[in-house]
């Protein structure tokens, strides 16, 4: 087919007209290319190609030839009543698509008419012309001054509660969000989305996940990002510090001289068995290389799991325990 207006507008094949207006309305603030300073030319390139496709689909006979025959059958078909001209040097110029969509623009002009922006210019590369020199894309006609760029509000944030389980696992979070956006008669409605976290083995509390435009949608405003921030729930066994996984264990004073074995459960669910053979002394740690979380960026490596003991010495002993105690160290 050629150019996929459908997906330039990221609409499907069975889109309504609200749902085109929609599309549009988001894509053409988006990529606006007073907006997009830093990245003029593919901003321009892009808002032509949006325009563009609003302009066929919007039109029900456009939209006819266009999935019958696709772009082709566009350029090559005459409109009614006239001889030889295709379709695209009628087309609606990618100025006028916008004006018409904001009225009162929201790039700095005053009621629609008094502040109309120049025309295109043709330059033969396609269905829009250039925008020509280095003339900003809109300027009102009364001072010429280029126009303002819309402000973005600042993100919004969310805490996104994990498991110790789930960051050293990884796991998927299907996230339900209520936001206000504006429909495409400038109204204000309040609309639900889910949203899908794909949460990495290994990431950290404070870690971001921005969902660019997500935020609430305002008039003559940019969206605002919508950002949910990893937070930590506490685990029962395991203390975490940084990529390595802590454990608090405590031993009797004859398992401190005599040896013992640490039974754990790991995060995945398997279960080691730590023999201990050195003499534990109080705040003794045994470090177990490779145990403890997944290092995000190196997914293949882990952190260590420290086991840290406490040990329990008797508060009472025995005249017997005693002097069985005396003639065990040789006192």
């Amino acid at each position: 087919m050629g150019v996929d207006y459908y997906d330039i507008l990221n609409v499907n094949r069975n889109a309504t007209d609200d749902d085109l207006k929609k599309s549009y309305r988001r894509l053409a603030m988006k990529w606006h290319p007073d907006k997009n300073p830093n990245n003029k030319k593919e901003a321009e390139a892009e808002f032509i190609r949006i325009s563009e496709a609003y302009d066929v689909l919007s039109d029900p006979q456009k939209r006819q030839i266009y999935d019958q025959y696709g772009e082709e059958g566009l350029k090559d078909m005459p409109p009614p009543g006239s001889s030889g001209n295709s379709w695209f040097p009628n087309s609606r110029n990618a100025e006028d698509i916008f004006a018409e969509f904001f009225g009162s623009s929201p790039f700095g002009f005053g009621p629609a008419g008094a502040g109309r922006s120049t025309r295109f210019q043709p330059d033969g590369g396609g269905s829009y012309g250039g925008f020509g020199g280095n003339d900003s894309f809109f300027r009102t006609q009364s001072d010429g001054q280029a126009t303002c760029t819309p402000k973005k509000p600042p993100p919004i944030e969310r805490s996104l509660p994990c498991s110790l389980e789930e960051l050293y696992n990884g796991s998927t979070r299907k996230m339900k969000i209520s936001r206000t956006v504006v429909d495409a008669n400038g109204q204000l409605l309040q609309e639900t989305e889910i949203l899908t976290i794909d949460v990495k083995p290994g990431w950290k509390k404070g870690t971001k996940i921005t969902f660019p435009d997500k935020g609430n949608e305002q008039l003559n405003q940019l969206s605002a990002d919508l950002v949910f921030v990893i937070d930590e729930k506490p685990h029962v066994i395991y203390t975490r510090d940084s990529n390595d996984l802590i454990i608090n264990h405590s031993v009797s004073l004859a398992e401190a001289l005599a040896g013992t074995t640490v039974n754990l459960t790991t995060l995945d669910n398997r279960d080691l068995s730590i023999p201990i053979t050195d003499i534990m002394s109080p705040g003794y740690e045994l470090v177990i290389a490779g145990e403890g979380m997944p290092i995000a960026k190196e997914p293949r490596h882990k952190g260590d799991l420290r086991i840290k003991f406490d040990v329990k010495f008797p508060t009472k002993l025995t005249p017997e325990q005693r002097a069985s105690l005396k003639r065990a160290l040789g006192g």
